[in-house]
């Protein structure tokens, strides 16, 4: 089974990895995506016990094929064919809490102020609060 079609549309993925095949192809042409620790491309056959490692929004993705299906599944059944390492797991889940911590220590955690406070704050500066 080639490359796009089973990790991305077969349930497993639009949902999960990719919204499309077309972005599929297009994380594969950027070396993104890799088999069994090489780069592939889009026309690669996948296999059972093949490694798939992704790299999407910066966060890694390591995945072993366990299963392969012939025709569009629910992505609950889906997760039945592939199985991810925990260690990436774990990482990806790392890496995710320190993002969210270092937006809490921007200089406007809680967004841009707004017309009124950037008011306000032109006061403060100036002295006549």
């Amino acid at each position: 089974m080639m490359l796009p079609s089973y990790d991305w549309t077969n349930g497993c993925g639009p949902h999960a990895f990719s919204k499309t095949r077309s972005l599929a192809q297009k994380h594969i042409e950027l070396g993104r995506v890799q088999v069994n620790g090489s780069k592939v491309k889009n026309s690669k056959s996948v296999g059972i016990g093949d490694i798939i490692e992704l790299t999407l929004n910066s966060l890694p993705y390591k995945i072993e094929v366990k299963g392969l299906n012939n025709q569009r599944r629910p992505a609950s059944e889906a997760r039945c064919l592939y199985e991810e390492d925990q260690v990436t797991a774990d990482l990806r889940e790392k890496r995710r809490q320190l993002d969210e911590f270092s937006r809490i220590s921007h200089a406007y955690p809680d967004g841009r102020p707004t017309k009124r406070d950037r008011r306000q704050l032109d006061k403060m500066k100036k002295g006549s609060w």
